[in-house]
């Protein structure tokens, strides 16, 4: 039996699919299950059970020996949220309670970090354990997800459980939908375009970036879903991994991509970045992917940026499909 938080959100669900895809049914789906736009997440897709989250700690510690893996990929992931409190009870106390269960039944814990620990990446890209406690985010969620990374290190480094955690970079695809303001930059694009025939982009707001040359590390939902089954399947070392493709493109790139993919002429508007997110923008992010690579062995290639937001407009935005 396989434990999935967050399996209605974007990429939980996603994960439920490919699970399915790989033949693991017996899944247990742990969301809030109260909206209802992220109903049609799990349409189509075989699980055992769905728990609701507030319910899921007391069940799993009841004990549940069964269970042979929990991906706690649920989380509050608003960046805009200022209230520090929100993060802490769902993304920090939350998860050190599912690790110590997992740590006393020795069920391997797989969990999402996030490169938003990375801020504006004053210390790099690496995910080296002896970096990773001077990271300073630049807003609460990431502060939440920064925590989490140096608490597990402090707790689980000398178990003999198997964990990881994951700083996923810039992650896009379908599933989405529900996401809102928080949706990526493609989904964002194609809704414009089809409105408006145009699309806005921040400006920047730094001499050393021109308008639309902020880069950051954009990967596919699913090549993230994919590592996910490898470290289920193969087991590597426990540490905390980068998940992104190692490659830095512009949102111009992707602006211009998508309008590739919507077979429209390109029509970019930069707007200012909105005051409230301004200061804690990301101008660029680039995973070092290395020991994700060499330590864990994961050697499969990445969807390219082109390939990516091909597949992803023309086989789901077109139609508004999910995964």
């Amino acid at each position: 039996m396989l434990v999935v938080t967050g399996a209605a959100g974007f990429i939980g669900s996603c994960l439920v699919r490919r699970l399915n895809d790989a033949g693991y049914f017996d899944i247990i789906a742990v969301d809030d299950f109260t909206r209802p736009d992220k109903e049609c997440n799990l349409l189509g897709k075989r699980i055992r059970e769905r728990i609701h989250r507030d319910a899921f700690l007391d069940w799993f510690q009841a004990p549940r020996r069964e269970v042979s893996a929990v991906f706690h990929l649920g989380a509050r992931t608003d960046t805009t949220e200022k209230n520090p409190a929100i993060f802490e009870v769902l993304n920090l106390r939350y998860s050190q309670r599912l690790w110590e269960i997992c740590a006393e039944y020795n069920i391997p814990f797989l969990y999402a970090s996030s490169a938003a620990t990375y801020g504006a990446g004053e210390q790099g890209y690496c995910d080296d354990h002896e970096r990773i406690p001077r990271l300073k985010p630049l807003n609460p969620y990431g502060q939440s997800k920064q925590d989490f990374d140096v608490w597990m290190l402090e707790h689980a480094a000398p178990s003999q459980t198997l964990w990881a955690g994951f700083k996923f970079f810039n992650v896009y695809g379908p599933n989405e939908y529900h996401k809102g303001r928080m949706a990526s930059v493609i989904f964002h694009t194609a809704q414009q375009i089809r409105s408006t025939g145009s699309m806005r982009l921040f400006r920047s707001h730094r001499p050393d970036f021109r308008d639309g040359e902020q880069s950051r590390d954009f990967i596919y939902v699913k090549d993230v879903v994919d590592v996910l089954l490898f470290f289920l399947e193969k087991r590597p070392p426990s540490a905390i991994y980068n998940v992104g493709t190692g490659k830095a493109r512009t949102f111009l790139d992707l602006a211009t991509l998508t309008f590739q993919a919507m077979e429209a002429k390109p029509n970019i508007i930069f707007v200012d970045t909105p005051a409230d997110i301004r200061n804690t923008y990301q101008y660029f992010t680039q995973a070092d992917i290395t020991k994700l690579r060499q330590k864990a062995g994961y050697t499969a290639p990445f969807y390219s940026l082109e390939d990516g937001i091909a597949d992803y407009v023309c086989g789901y935005l077109r139609h508004m499909r999910t995964w």
